[in-house]
């Protein structure tokens, strides 16, 4: 156990993680240098595509004599319970910095999880080769955060492999080996898992005590659930068969359970015959916001709940329950940890699984509680609403209690006032600030998470050049003046692109629903009219022309009255088509009403 370092990557997005991750591979020889490629740990297309991390990969480098177990972690925001869930199975984190950038508020939040863990912590800046460069700035930044002294910080470049060698050597030194608890009996702490239609649950584990070889028995100490280890492995960073895992290692089981919902991130797997209590695990995720998810054709329901279940599979913070609507038939309230999370499955289900599906606008959870004249067996009572389309009338509301957030946004001082103006518009409520080094200043405020969603990260991209950065956690609840914002079309309201706005926002939303519906709607065979209504008025309205087609073209010469005759028998069609017609929404239109522009 001397021997072993286990230790993670944590760093805002975009600092360079992977790519230091990518280095070390290559020096250790993890992975020859000819079969290196860029993001080596990222498997999904969707993470080489966007450039970012997703989900955490584990990895088992050899440094000399010593064994590194390197997981690699998310810098997204919405993916911040992959990276608590990553620190509780390492003793130490590097904790890298962009020199181009400095510290940024998803920093903030990493370091302040690493510092809760216990884990040592090594300050790293990256990307020193970039001619952007403020390498002695940064450091500046590291040593008044940490309270370290300058020599403390390491200097890198993941794209080149300046100073990884040195980090290497750090992590010898600097991060302690795994503590000897001198326990025969097998213990280790699920901290991610996946499903193979061949080999069933595949649980990632980080053994505490004991050891265990491939064929013995074992547990799941909170589902009660015995099983076989069918293989244990490392990874490398495939998965490889070892004869056997010992203490302060990290690596895989793969327990042949085909059955969903046994194996869940924070429960202990452990010998038959241990009979103490299992290992403090993890805090459930707390979903952020929430969307339906609806098969086109209700024929496809079960396939629907199939991918959801294999999707929850990799992804522990992914939830889902059933439900039904008087519209749109049996479908699924999904939660997730924001809006990335949300765009990021949404894809996954479009690519993976091929379903036509009708995916509602998200929103976030209200309470409300009813009037006392309301309809009988509503009056006076507390009701949860996740989804906009349930949201009751106006007329039936007493009051609305929605949660907010605690916000962190680091940006440049020239930056500041634009960004205090930003807040007036999304109702966020300034506490104080401060400074972060010399060159940037943290805004702390509280704002309605439901106007943090409502696209306040892209603002602030927009306001601060793309500089800004933000951080935020949930703190409560408090009293809401909001409405139902339902979208019509052909003067039928569509269930899925129902809304709870802002009464001060309902014009602008207004507006900005219907014109960008109309751009992404297909042309109808008949003019179709897309209109938003809100207490009990429509407020914008847009018409989307109908296609045209020329009856008479095959007609050369003769009277005009026969093409008078037949444009007219197209008239009466296209009026009888805008009485009984429907219009058909395409998937790709609902992905693109939830992304914001």
């Amino acid at each position: 156990m001397d021997k072993i370092r286990n230790f993670s990557i944590i760093a805002h997005i975009d600092h360079g993680k992977s790519t230091l991750a990518d280095r070390m591979l290559e020096l250790t020889g993890t992975i020859e240098k000819r079969h290196m490629r860029d993001q080596v740990l990222d498997s999904m297309d969707l993470e080489r595509e966007r450039g970012i991390t997703i989900k955490m990969q584990p990895v088992r480098m050899r440094y000399g004599e010593y064994i590194f177990n390197l997981i690699d972690t998310p810098g997204h925001i919405d993916f911040s319970y992959e990276v608590s869930r990553a620190l509780r199975a390492v003793e130490g984190s590097i904790l890298l910095v962009d020199a181009t950038q400095g510290v940024q508020a998803q920093t903030l939040t990493t370091l302040n999880q690493a510092r809760e863990a216990g884990l040592t912590i090594i300050p790293v800046v990256s990307k020193i080769d970039s001619p952007l460069a403020r390498t002695d700035e940064v450091s500046d930044e590291l040593v008044q955060l940490l309270s370290v002294g300058k020599e403390d910080i390491l200097l890198v470049s993941g794209k080149t492999g300046v100073g990884v060698q040195a980090l290497l050597d750090a992590i010898v030194e600097r991060i302690s080996p795994p503590t000897n608890p001198n326990i025969d009996v097998f213990r280790s702490l699920i901290f991610d898992f996946k499903y193979s239609n061949h080999r069933g649950v595949i649980v990632f584990i980080r053994v505490f005590s004991g050891k265990i070889k491939k064929g013995e028995k074992l547990k799941f100490k909170v589902a009660g659930r015995e099983f076989q280890a069918l293989e244990v492995g490392v990874f490398i960073p495939e998965e490889k068969s070892v004869d056997s895992l010992e203490s302060g290692e990290i690596g895989y089981i793969v327990t042949g359970i085909k059955e969903p919902g046994v194996a869940s991130v924070g429960d202990t797997v452990a010998s038959i015959n241990d009979t103490s209590p299992a290992l403090t695990g993890y805090e459930k995720a707390r979903p952020v916001v929430w969307a339906s998810i609806y098969p086109e054709s209700q024929d496809d329901f079960t396939l629907l709940r199939q991918a959801l279940l294999k999707l929850s599979l990799s992804d522990s913070a992914f939830s889902f329950e059933e439900e039904s609507s008087s519209v749109l038939g049996r479908g699924f309230r999904a939660g997730f940890l924001g809006m990335l999370h949300l765009e990021i499955i949404t894809e996954r289900l479009h690519r993976e699984f091929n379903l036509p599906l009708i995916i509602t606008l998200p929103s976030i959870i209200y309470k409300v509680i009813y009037k006392s004249n309301a309809e009988a067996g509503l009056a006076g009572k507390e009701k949860t609403i996740y989804t906009p389309s349930f949201f009751p009338e106006d007329h039936l509301i007493d009051t609305v209690l929605e949660p907010w957030a605690s916000v962190v946004v680091i940006v440049s001082p020239e930056y500041t006032s634009a960004v205090v103006k930003l807040l007036y518009e999304f109702e966020a409520e300034l506490n104080d600030t401060e400074s972060v080094g010399t060159m940037r200043t943290a805004l702390n405020f509280d704002m309605p998470l439901r106007e943090l969603m409502r696209g306040f990260f892209d603002k602030l991209k927009s306001v601060t050049s793309g500089f800004g950065s933000i951080s935020y956690t949930l703190s409560g609840e408090k009293y809401a003046k909001v409405c139902r914002l339902d979208i019509l079309i052909a003067d039928e309201v569509v269930p899925a692109f129902a809304k709870v706005i802002s009464r001060l926002q309902i014009e602008s939303e207004a507006e900005l629903a219907v014109e960008k519906l109309v751009k992404a709607l297909p042309r109808q065979m008949f003019t179709t009219k897309i209109q938003a209504k809100a207490l009990g008025r429509i407020i914008a309205s847009r018409t989307l022309s109908g296609m045209k087609k020329d009856v008479t073209q095959h007609m050369y010469g003769g009277d005009i009255t026969r093409k008078m005759k037949l444009r007219e028998k197209q008239k009466k069609g296209k009026k009888k088509m805008k009485e009984r017609g429907r219009v058909n929404i395409p998937q790709d239109v609902f992905l693109k009403m939830i992304r914001r522009d």
